[in-house]
């Protein structure tokens, strides 16, 4: 893979190159400062990464950060999901998508979204799914993104062929995610329900490898099992032998009625034992690691859900983040402005995760397991307690 360790130098001279940022309340600095010294960053293909799911140092999309995010507290989005399609071939027990049902997408729709989302304030776009590769237009989707935002694919590796990473690479994608659960075929296969999982994902890292200027993560959903017996280290040192660049990990989280019990929610003491870990493995620089609960915890930025953050599905409802199983509207019916206007209203942001805390409230108002309706949504936040700013946004917005 065509990557190395960044020199301090390289460092400041990024930093340095975005002169704006001295604009910027200095405790904000600060704190972005400690923030990137918990990462060894990366070069790959002469982008400076902290990991995937913010962008380069030194790109156009990190000088929008600054400009439209970091120097101003106008409300806008940062960050957006978009399912492309909701076709998969797996069937994932954890999947937070298998429900929604609807009117797919057409390619000039999800085009004309993402133009507005960027037009929003989105400088970071993740395309999911279903799988994505399934959608036989996501080369001239990922091109009409331009190169002022950061794509980001997430992927079983299924369907994928070593011209289709090329043409993707070619396109502007920058980072990518693999699904694998595991170290073991046994056990992956088992929880994607999909016999060959465990090697067509294996299979999918070693194209984008051989392609050599695409930064290579995995996607992984640590179990509450794989966290109470303490597994997940013995994973991570498998994902090192793999050579990826980074491990994007998450717990599974209470999105479908299956996962709707409180001894399978994580608990803080397990989240803080994860921030612990991934603090450690990135001193060291073998592999980024990047877990949801560290970027979302009260220490750092917070759940973005609806405030930062944004999910459109495949047919085009609009949640507040992947994981949560509700509806603010639907694009096909109203702009995305106004949707999203609408839902930060009701989304200020808080120092944990919403879905984790809220889960049983999705359970009191959801018929048939289906994602809440809009007007069931509106009426579940009515009982909603938002708890206090993270530390980034108490600095942000000065107030806690």
């Amino acid at each position: 893979m065509n990557n190395h360790s960044v020199s301090t130098f390289e460092l400041w001279k990024s930093i340095f190159s975005q002169p704006q940022m001295i604009l910027a309340k200095p405790i904000v600095n600060l704190f972005l400062l400690k923030y990137l010294k918990k990462f060894k960053i990366q070069k790959v293909n002469g982008k400076l990464i902290i990991h995937s799911h913010l962008p380069p140092l030194n790109s156009k999309a990190y000088r929008r950060f600054i400009n439209q995010h970091l120097l101003s507290t106008s409300p806008r989005p940062s960050h957006a999901q978009v399912g492309i399609t909701n076709a998969c071939p797996q069937n994932c027990e954890y999947c937070y998508n298998k429900n929604r049902t609807g009117k797919t997408l057409e390619t000039d729709q999800i085009i004309k979204l993402i133009k507005d989302l960027k037009h929003l304030g989105i400088f970071w776009l993740g395309f999911t799914g279903g799988e994505p590769l399934l959608n036989k237009d996501i080369v001239k989707i990922t091109e009409s993104v331009g190169g002022d935002c950061a794509i980001k694919l997430f992927t079983t590796g299924c369907t994928l062929t070593p011209q289709l990473a090329k043409d993707l690479q070619d396109a502007g994608l920058l980072y990518v995610s693999i699904s694998l659960d595991h170290w073991t075929a046994e056990v992956h296969d088992q929880v994607r329900r999909y016999k060959g999982a465990f090697q067509t994902a294996l299979k999918a890292i070693d194209i984008f490898k051989n392609l050599g200027n695409v930064h290579i993560g995995v996607s992984a959903v640590l179990s509450k099992k794989m966290i109470h017996d303490q597994e997940t280290e013995r994973f991570l040192e498998f994902l090192i032998s793999l050579g990826v660049h980074e491990a994007w990990l998450s717990e599974t989280k209470p999105s479908v009625e299956k996962l709707w019990n409180p001894d399978l929610v994580i608990t803080e003491q397990e989240r803080l034992a994860l921030v612990a870990l991934q603090d450690h493995y990135n001193q060291e620089g073998k592999l980024t690691i990047n877990y949801l609960g560290h970027f979302e915890g009260k220490e750092h930025f917070g759940c973005t859900a609806g405030h930062k953050m944004i999910y459109v599905d495949a047919f085009g409802e609009v949640s507040p983040c992947v994981f949560t199983p509700m509806s603010m509207g639907n694009i096909q019916q109203e702009s995305i402005q106004e949707i999203y206007h609408r839902m930060w209203s009701y989304f200020p942001s808080e120092e944990g995760c919403f879905t984790n805390k809220n889960y049983q409230l999705f359970q009191k108002y959801s018929h048939n397991n289906q994602p809440l309706c809009l007007s069931d949504s509106l009426a579940m936040l009515k009982e909603v307690q938002f708890g206090p700013y993270s530390k980034f946004f108490q600095l942000h917005y000065g107030k806690s």
